[in-house]
């Protein structure tokens, strides 16, 4: 029985645009900006340009989601709470959740 060799892929390292979009979403994943519904992104001196504005057009590109660009250089990311049926929610339309029986 023949064995098929298999080629060993070396290992690729990240470009700076997708460890700036991993970064970003964390950010934005993160619990306190998930309760928030907003996060504030920081360059980094190793963010090249084309990264940063990479990320920035992806991000303005997206539905739902809201830029505002600080005096500092950060980014604020806000987004919309959606309803059940994909529509915006208004904040008070959003049930919190239920409080823990003990």
């Amino acid at each position: 029985m023949a064995r098929k060799k298999t080629q060993q892929q070396e290992p690729r390292e990240m470009t700076g645009l997708e460890k700036l979009g991993l970064r970003v979403s964390a950010m934005i994943g993160s619990p306190k900006a998930q309760l928030e519904r907003q996060a504030r992104i920081h360059r980094l001196d190793t963010d090249t340009d084309e990264a940063w504005d990479g990320v920035m057009e992806l991000l303005g590109e997206t539905d739902g989601l809201h830029l505002e660009f600080a005096d500092d250089g950060d980014v604020i990311v806000r987004w919309d709470v959606l309803a059940d049926d994909g529509r915006v929610a208004d904040v008070e339309e959003v049930a919190p959740e239920e409080a823990a029986p003990f």
